[in-house]
């Protein structure tokens, strides 16, 4: 995930009149950490300007603003995987990977979706979670046999180890990946 989309502005406000205000006045594109060529970061700063006749009688009337990094929840989210990206994200992956085939028509995979990304969250880091539509990618579900959906696949460097087939409790799969981790 890029940088840049990594974080969210918010702001606070504390005011009590009425009316409609940007407590910022105009803002610039934040700016975000930078590469170099050595390897080192380089971090412009991040500018707000303001404008008095724009702010009238508000100006001061706010507490503060906030960045706030988004990039943990983008490591501990289920993403979908396609064919295009199969290879890269799930057979070339240094961690274990957990995969699981689903349909969006499937009932048994909405209730065992809220589980997947739960365990997402509690390994973040350790284990990469994954979902393959079957519908839109019947080619890998072929090419490993998925004849009953919702079917959770483990992979620990490139190679399948395990397969668990149907809805199970989260401590089956909590199970399965504890021996992977």
């Amino acid at each position: 995930m890029a940088m840049k989309n990594c974080f969210q502005m918010t702001t606070v406000c504390n005011t009590t009149r009425a009316g409609v205000y940007h407590p910022f006045g105009t803002l610039e594109k934040p700016q975000f950490p930078i590469p170099t060529n050595k390897g080192k970061l380089h971090t412009p700063i991040l500018s707000l300007s303001s404008s008095s006749s724009f702010f009238g009688p508000f100006r001061g009337r706010y507490q503060k603003s906030r960045i706030v990094c988004k990039a943990r929840e983008a490591l501990d989210q289920v993403q979908v995987v396609t064919e295009s990206g199969w290879d890269e994200l799930v057979i070339k992956s240094e961690n274990p990977v957990l995969v699981e085939f689903w349909a969006p028509w499937c009932g048994p995979c909405r209730m065992i979706a809220p589980v997947i990304e739960e365990l997402a969250k509690e390994y973040a880091g350790k284990i990469s979670c994954y979902k393959v539509n079957t519908d839109d990618c019947p080619n890998i579900a072929t090419k490993y046999s998925i004849r009953s959906i919702p079917t959770v696949l483990f992979f620990n460097k490139g190679e399948r180890k395990e397969s668990v087939i149907g809805a199970v409790p989260k401590s089956t799969l909590s199970g399965a990946i504890d021996k992977y981790v």
